[in-house]
């Protein structure tokens, strides 16, 4: 799912530039160089910057990866799993508790 820029900081292309200069052109969990093929899967690595906490306004550099794509993959699975058994109701509902405004 492609991101939603206004989610993250203004300056978040700097921000993610430096975890990005910090992970040295590899993944910082499994290790593959970005712009070769992944030894796993054969596509060609492109890093991005993952939260660890999920949450997306904390840009401390202790809470950012630099990851290939199937690391990051694979550390978001539990979000996209849990995001995926919400009934679609609850996602787009924005009445609050009592049924009126939030």
């Amino acid at each position: 799912m492609p991101m939603n820029r206004k989610d993250y900081h203004p300056a978040w292309d700097y921000i993610s530039q430096m975890i990005l200069r910090r992970a040295d052109g590899k993944c910082e969990l499994c290790k593959a160089r970005a712009g070769v093929e992944n030894p796993v899967t054969g596509s060609i690595v492109i890093l991005t910057v993952h939260h660890i906490d999920g949450d997306k306004r904390n840009d401390s550099p202790l809470n950012l990866l630099g990851l290939c794509q199937r690391c990051h993959l694979r550390l978001d699975a539990p979000y996209r799993e849990k995001r995926r058994r919400l009934p679609t109701r609850d996602l787009f509902d924005t009445r609050g508790p009592d049924g009126g405004q939030p």
